[in-house]
């Protein structure tokens, strides 16, 4: 297995190197360069600096310094440095394993944590916990990513499958490629729909100026989304939502795409919310894929979330 395969094994990641581009907007106009690159970036204004000072960020295809005023139409391409690799700690963070055997380990990620280190979030990872309880997670990953087939959102809560071995990681991801790991989620959305349900069927790529977001974007990757309306509240719609292809914020931006995002989500729609949580209303309440092992077709559900189940209930209050 050559490395392009090795990390074509975790689909939607998104990327931690290569090359950005941004482009200058009438808006943008005027910034200097190493601030407007900051803004729309995740680098600090210094690392970006850093950059500049080696060559890595042109504009136009010509190196500017730190100072240049950006203007409209400029192309900027940023290449980004390789992540540094960071020594793992086991940590004794509670855990809730639903399943687990010497191929596969089913866990409920509570909303709040993050799925694997990256920058900014070196510890208390769903890897750190991982690390602590299981003697064996596949390499497949790599370093930061020990046993990781597929993530969820830092704040969505739920479901996923973790790989104890290669064999096993290279089987669900193989799942994963084709359609074959089905995911099933409960989202609570702004508004009222005006169907009982819909498909989304809308390519997605990251934006294209602000690093932080996904967007549809024609040429991008395919992503649909089938979505139901379980329960309406008049301002807010309860859905149960089934991924067919699992991009990265898939249900947040379709959603958004709708005029419908999720309650409380900080990216895609208003952010804060009067239910009493933050963060996206979203649970991956159902999870089913086949074992790589046995054959067996398997079927893991999840309750939602103290928080979630009483936003509900407070909706469903208001709404008598």
């Amino acid at each position: 297995m050559n490395w392009e395969e090795r990390n074509n094994l975790i689909p939607d990641e998104p990327e931690e190197s290569g090359e950005l581009l941004l482009s200058v907007s009438e808006a943008g106009a005027g910034a200097r360069l190493d601030s407007f690159v900051a803004e729309n970036t995740e680098l600090t204004r210094s690392a970006v600096q850093r950059l500049i000072d080696s060559g890595a960020v042109l504009v136009r295809g010509t190196v500017k310094k730190a100072g240049y005023s950006v203007r409209p139409g400029d192309e900027i391409a940023v290449t980004l440095p390789e992540p540094e690799p960071s020594e793992l700690v086991p940590e004794d963070i509670p855990l809730d394993i639903v399943y687990q055997d010497a191929d596969v380990c089913v866990v409920n990620k509570p909303a709040g944590m993050v799925v694997h280190p990256a920058p900014g979030n070196l510890s208390g990872t769903l890897v750190n916990a991982l690390l602590y309880r299981l003697t064996d997670l596949s390499g497949i990953g790599g370093e930061i990513r020990p046993g990781i087939v597929h993530r969820i959102d830092k704040d969505t809560s739920g479901l996923l499958v973790v790989a104890k071995n290669d064999a096993a990681h290279a089987f669900l991801s193989d799942e994963l490629k084709t359609h074959s790991v089905a995911r099933t989620y409960l989202a609570l959305c702004e508004g009222n729909f005006r169907e009982d349900s819909g498909t989304v069927d809308a390519p997605i790529a990251r934006h294209r100026t602000d690093r932080k977001k996904m967007a549809i974007v024609p040429g991008g990757r395919e992503a649909v989304t089938h979505w139901k309306v379980l329960e309406r509240f008049g301002e807010q719609t309860l859905l149960e939502v089934e991924l067919e292809t699992g991009r990265t914020h898939q249900i947040r931006v379709h959603m958004a795409s709708l005029n419908h995002p999720l309650v409380g989500d900080p990216v895609y729609g208003r952010g804060k919310n009067s239910l009493g949580f933050t963060g996206q209303a979203l649970h991956a309440a159902k999870l089913r894929f086949t074992h790589p092992r046995t054959g067996e077709r398997m079927e893991f559900t999840a309750p939602l979330p103290d928080y979630f189940e009483a936003a509900l209930e407070k909706l469903r209050k208001n709404r008598k």
